[in-house]
């Protein structure tokens, strides 16, 4: 089992960064369990080959930015069997990407939630992380926004969550990559 804190900031996508097309990417498709939690903090998740189970949770009261994460590798048979506990599930294309200096991870929504473009960046300390500046692809820091989480989103559509999204001024993406 592997444990750490995650120092973190999502933001919506105003555009897609210059030169996603070129970076590299990797397939995900994400199970939360249980399904009758409003956002389940316990997922399964499927990169390629790789399966793990991982629960998420923040650090402190409810901030999202600073987030304990414990992952356990699963057998592809386990994954399988597990991911039959819910229908609480989507997939999205992440691309991983330096911006500003700063890891960042590109999620493209697919399925039910095509339209819908979340970016995370990464920060190795508090003081990055807090004197963060937004670059201009980015609309809105939706960090502290549950409605926007992983565990919330699943087994939604953008249709079901565009009401939420309106408020931060987001539009649906045309995506072609």
């Amino acid at each position: 089992m592997s444990t750490e804190i995650e120092l973190e900031k999502t933001y919506l996508a105003k555009s897609l960064p210059i030169g996603i097309k070129e970076a590299r990417s990797v397939l995900i498709h994400d199970v939360y369990i249980p399904e009758s939690v409003a956002h389940a903090h316990l997922r399964l998740r499927q990169k390629d080959d790789s399966y793990v189970i991982t629960k998420k949770y923040p650090v402190v009261g409810n901030d999202s930015s600073k987030q304990y994460e414990y992952t356990i590798e699963l057998e592809k048979d386990e994954f399988m069997a597990l991911a039959k506990c819910s229908n609480k599930d989507f997939t999205k294309r992440r691309y991983f990407m330096d911006l500003d200096g700063f890891p960042a991870e590109i999620d493209v929504y697919q399925d039910k939630l095509l339209g819908l473009v979340v970016i995370d960046f990464e920060f190795n300390n508090e003081a990055d992380k807090d004197t963060f500046i937004t670059p201009d692809f980015v609309l809105a820091d939706v960090t502290q926004d549950e409605a926007i989480a992983g565990g919330f989103l699943a087994g939604k559509s953008i249709d079901d969550i565009m009401p939420l999204l309106v408020k931060y001024g987001y539009e649906k993406m045309e995506i072609n990559l």
